[in-house]
């Protein structure tokens, strides 16, 4: 039986983005993730038709679908900023991004929405975001902007489900926009992934945010406990959410057919995680 789960992890980008479907592969993956750039740097040269040729090539020979990668941009990327130089530069940034995701063939690119830093309300942070995200929507073809859940560290917007609709609301296009379920950050947020209460947190997602748009997930256990806002992952049952939570992604069929991804901090055994994941799907 051909698995309908889409299982990877994050895999590096040294020495060119091309190198990341092999890396993928090396692990067992048939999803994974990648940086477009180095993500601690604002700018990149543009990629050369070569790159992109070996990228295109690499994706084919290894058996990979566009649907299971899933693009991460800069760190460095503020959309909500209330300073209007930093959020200028951090769109410039951002729209880069969404032209490389579409020059390697792909179709999503995931995102942390933003941060207010304490200088204007939430609501006007969301509206900023979703105005950055609608100009590159309008300057791109086909790139889905997939937001991403938070911690709700510091600043940074994304960790209620409410304000991921707030964002899907404020977009034009509905079909360009998506979310991406980082488990450690949900956890990490105040939402119950433990035992009985995982049912019920994705029951609240599927009613305040809806199924239809969720385009990936983070797969990661959290060092920090429900509530703590911390955002460090651990390797899967290792941290304070525990396996059942991946269990239930791997056996709830509404979880085919996106990326699944792990971020854990042990890539040494990646590839095991992605067996253990395989195995749960299988029982």
């Amino acid at each position: 039986m051909k698995s309908k789960k889409l299982v990877g992890a994050h895999v590096s980008i040294s020495g060119g983005v091309f190198n990341a479907p092999l890396n993928a592969k090396a692990i067992g993956a048939n999803a994974f993730a990648m940086f477009l750039k180095n993500q601690r740097q604002w700018n990149a040269k543009d990629y050369d038709d070569k790159t992109i040729d070996a990228f295109r090539a690499n994706m084919k020979e290894c058996g990979f679908s566009p649907d299971a990668v899933l693009p991460h941009d800069s760190y460095l990327i503020n959309l909500g900023s209330p300073k209007e130089d930093a959020r200028e530069k951090s769109f410039e940034a951002f729209l880069d991004e969404a032209r490389r995701v579409e020059e390697l063939g792909l179709k999503l690119l995931n995102f942390h929405p933003g941060s207010h830093l304490r200088e204007i309300s939430e609501d006007e942070c969301l509206k900023l975001i979703a105005d950055a995200m609608n100009e590159t929507i309008s300057k791109t073809k086909e790139v889905v902007l997939v937001i991403e859940n938070t911690a709700g560290q510091g600043s940074n917007l994304g960790y209620r489900f409410e304000q991921l609709a707030r964002l899907i609301e404020l977009t034009d296009n509905k079909a360009r926009v998506g979310v991406c379920l980082d488990t450690c950050h949900t956890f990490a947020s105040g939402y119950e992934l433990r035992k009985d209460g995982i049912s019920k947190t994705f029951a609240d997602f599927e009613s305040i945010v809806g199924f239809g748009y969720l385009k990936g997930m983070h797969l990661n256990d959290s060092k920090g406990g429900i509530g703590s806002k911390l955002d460090r992952h651990d390797s899967l049952g290792v941290g304070t959410i525990g396996i059942e939570c991946f269990e239930f992604i791997m056996k709830d069929s509404r979880f085919d057919s996106i990326p699944l991804i792990l971020e854990t901090p042990n890539e040494s055994i990646w590839a095991d995680e992605i067996k253990m994941l395989r195995g749960f799907e299988e029982n």
